[in-house]
């Protein structure tokens, strides 16, 4: 497992940029067109003349699953032609390919397959290895690849079967009943045997004497293994050996003698460079001794007890001048991995960071064993004790990539993750390591979008990026995951509310094509539906009020939102919210931005033109709720309702010029310098109403506006004015008879203060 995330030249974190190669394949995985087209029968076929070789068909399916699209038959049919196309390697991860399409890849007469999580695959599909795989040299079926397993849930019998795969160079089962038929004899050039979690039931190992080259042998999780040892210690030329357990818990894992066991072992199995036993007591209880413990009753000779005195794990004396190049340790009894004298170059353990790390390197493939490796480093992580960041991120990273699928690695990993982003090393990362921590999450919070745990964890990682710059390659699925955690999670939960913060900050800064997609997906909608509980229960709190925000956010200069808000009933809610928290300030200023919104909408206008709406408007003009924010947007919508002339004014009370008076006077009253809480992208709603000579009144609104934010935010707004024309426009109001004289008065104070804004820059250059 290579490390991709690099400490780089210039200090930062990151992954290697693409290879010229890997783009090739990013951009073919993406559009499958280049090479495809769909068939008559509507499933996709290779174009006419298109000739795939072998190292394009390999790197084709590799980087498939890499660039995270599903890997799945409708793929796979690419490959029928084994004329025009070739695959020798195959290594297929949380596929739902069938039967059908594992069919097609077989026929390839591939050189290596590899299946991990692939639960569409089904236990009939056995006898393809008995056709196809002749040409196998290797083949790895991971978990829930269910082609050896039991035929359904409730069969105790296992499946009859041979591996007739007479070439096989490495194997490896996961959770396979190996029956006592099953022959290894004809495996001849068999090196590396995996049997993880395997149940050997009437299997005696000693089938495996004969291999002749059998140099790697994993019986992790597989138990009860003492009566098999004396069979493994006549594996002469193993070079590995593993015999750890996940848990010592049930009683697996302990032995009667473990020192004179693991001596045992060491004595017949001389050319052992890496073994582990993690899980078990093979280590002994920690008391060094000088003496060996060989059962044969001789004294040591001074030159025995030098060469055995230097070890605390008295099973392995015999390697102390010889150690090993790598040693298990992890959770075994005694807690042997904290001892001083470890024969061993590499330990696998929970003592120190380097042996988590160790572990986490080695036990990839091992989901259980693997998430507890990750709460280690968790909490190294919560305590700031990590140093080595780019090889725990990297382990992060790669054992939630590798195991999807797995609920528990997935909540271990991305808990981890929040504590590196949220270290100080955070400023540090590269665009693409983002990138991928910013897709891991996701992916792990789509797969497992009911757990609240896991949403909870992603969430407040992705509080830890900038919104929303890091997350816009992900925008569209990320807003899906965050409107699940709004909607179907907990009311009144944590989940809901850290998912509502984040959708109400993706919406305020974003442009009008993403705010148009979070309309689409029912954003609007979803708002109501908890802004109706609360009205229902007569709960006021943050998720209301994030509620209102949010909408007023996604209606920001979208009209179609503007029309889902009125269309989903908005103004009954509005007037609801108003009866039931009138003492509310946050939640007045929120509702009556977004009624600015409405109002800008032109063709929506007349749905807001009723006595009952007119006259909570003019109500809300006296409002000092939050400062004059209320007042202010209150004045914002009559303004741009009276813009559309006195016959569009079709109510009698209150009546048009009662209004418009009523709103100089409240525009009168606001301090100039009056900070606000609001955000503006564009004045082009603003600078419409200057325009709108048959209405001073409105006009007065607009400049005091303009006014206001030039003279409190310079360097944002007055900048703003002059990309918006709205110089020139100011200057025609002057210019123009019918405005009142307060209202060009305002005009010159905008002018002047941009202009003075000018140059202030001038000087600063």
């Amino acid at each position: 497992m290579s490390c991709k995330v690099r400490l780089m030249e210039d200090g930062s974190l990151d992954e290697e940029p693409l290879t010229l190669k890997e783009i090739a394949y990013q951009k073919l995985c993406n559009n499958l067109d280049i090479i495809s087209s769909h068939r008559p029968d509507g499933q996709r076929g290779l174009n006419p003349g298109i000739v795939l070789p072998n190292e394009i068909c390999d790197g084709f399916l590799e980087n498939y699953q890499r660039f995270n699209r599903p890997l799945d038959d409708s793929v796979i049919r690419l490959f029928e032609d084994t004329q025009r196309t070739s695959l020798k390697i195959v290594n297929l991860r949380n596929s739902t390919l069938s039967s059908i399409g594992l069919e097609t890849l077989m026929r390839h007469k591939l050189f290596a397959l590899s299946l991990w999580y692939c639960d569409m695959i089904s236990v009939g599909s056995h006898h393809l290895l008995a056709h196809y795989g002749d040409s196998l040299r290797s083949l790895e079926l991971g978990i829930s690849s269910h082609l050896l397993q039991y035929a359904e849930p409730n069969e105790k019998e296992p499946v009859d079967f041979q591996l007739t795969c007479p070439h096989l160079r490495r194997l490896v089962l996961n959770g396979v009943v190996m029956h006592h038929r099953l022959q290894f004899a004809h495996l001849h050039d068999l090196g590396h045997l995996d049997l993880t979690s395997c149940v050997l039931a009437n299997f005696s190992l000693e089938a495996l004497g004969s291999l002749p080259n059998l140099h790697t042998l994993i019986l992790f999780n597989v138990w009860p293994i003492a009566n098999q040892l004396h069979a493994i210690c006549c594996l002469r030329r193993l070079c590995t050996l593993d015999i750890s357990i996940s848990s010592s818990g049930n009683g697996h894992g302990t032995y009667d003698l473990p020192d004179q066991t693991l001596e045992m072992l060491m004595d017949n199995l001389r050319h052992l460079t890496h073994l582990d036993i993690s899980g078990t007591n093979l280590a002994g209880n920690g008391v060094a001794t000088k003496e060996s413990t060989s059962t044969s009753g001789s004294q040591p000779s001074p030159k025995m007890e030098q060469h055995f005195a230097l070890t605390d794990i008295p099973g392995l004396a015999s390697r102390t001048q010889r150690p090993l190049q790598f040693l298990g340790l992890y959770h075994t009894a005694h807690w042997a991995c904290k001892r001083h004298d470890i024969p061993a170059l590499e330990v696998a353990g929970d003592a120190n960071e380097q042996q988590i790390l160790t572990a986490a390197r080695y036990y990839h493939d091992r989901p259980v064993l693997l998430t507890r490796v990750l709460n280690d480093l968790y909490h190294l992580f919560r305590f700031e004790n990590c140093k080595d960041i780019h090889t725990a991120l990297d382990v992060v990273l790669s054992a939630m990539d590798r195991h999807l699928k797995f609920k528990h690695m997935q909540i271990s990993g991305s808990a981890t993750l929040f504590y590196i982003v949220k270290g100080r090393d955070r400023s540090k990362f590269g665009a693409l390591l983002r990138n991928h921590i910013i897709r891991t999450l996701l992916n792990g919070m789509e797969m497992h979008i009911t757990d609240d745990t896991m949403l909870r964890n992603g969430y407040l990682t992705l509080t830890q990026f900038h919104m929303p710059v890091d997350v816009l390659f992900e925008y569209e699925r990320l807003i899906k995951i965050l409107l699940h955690g709004v909607s179907k999670t907990e009311q009144e939960g944590f989940v809901q509310r850290i998912a509502i913060y984040l959708l109400n900050t993706l919406a305020c800064q974003v442009d009008g094509r993403q705010k148009l997609f979070l309309g689409e997906l029912g954003v609007v909608s979803t708002m109501f539906t908890l802004i109706k509980d609360r009205l229902t229960r007569s709960v006021f709190d943050d998720v209301m009020e994030v509620a209102w925000s949010t909408m007023w956010n996604v209606t920001d200069e979208t009209a179609i939102n503007c029309k889902r808000f009125l269309d989903g009933r908005g103004m009954e809610y509005f007037l609801k919210c108003l009866h039931t928290f009138p003492d509310r300030d946050e939640l007045l200023r929120n509702m009556m931005g977004l009624l600015g919104n409405v109002a800008e909408v032109k063709w929506l206008r007349p749905k807001l033109m009723t006595q009952e709406f007119i006259e909570v408007f003019a109500r809300l003009l006296d409002s000092l709720s939050d400062g004059i924010e209320v007042s202010y947007n209150a004045a914002g919508v009559l303004a741009h309702i009276a813009s559309d002339g006195a016959d569009a004014w079709t109510i009698k009370t209150p009546s048009r010029e009662h209004v418009l008076e009523r709103m100089v006077a409240a525009i009168q009253r606001w301090n100039i310098k009056s900070e606000r809480n609001i955000n503006y992208r564009s004045f082009e709603p603003i600078l419409s109403l200057v325009r709108c000579y048959e209405t001073p009144q409105c006009q007065h609104w607009a400049v005091w506006a303009l006014a206001n934010l030039t003279q409190v935010y310079p360097e944002k707004y007055c900048k703003l004015v002059e990309q918006e024309n709205g110089i020139q426009i100011l200057n025609e109001l002057i210019e123009h008879e019918s405005p009142y004289c307060e209202i060009k008065r305002i005009a010159r104070l905008v002018i002047e203060q941009c202009d003075s804004g000018s140059d202030r820059m001038v000087v600063d250059n």
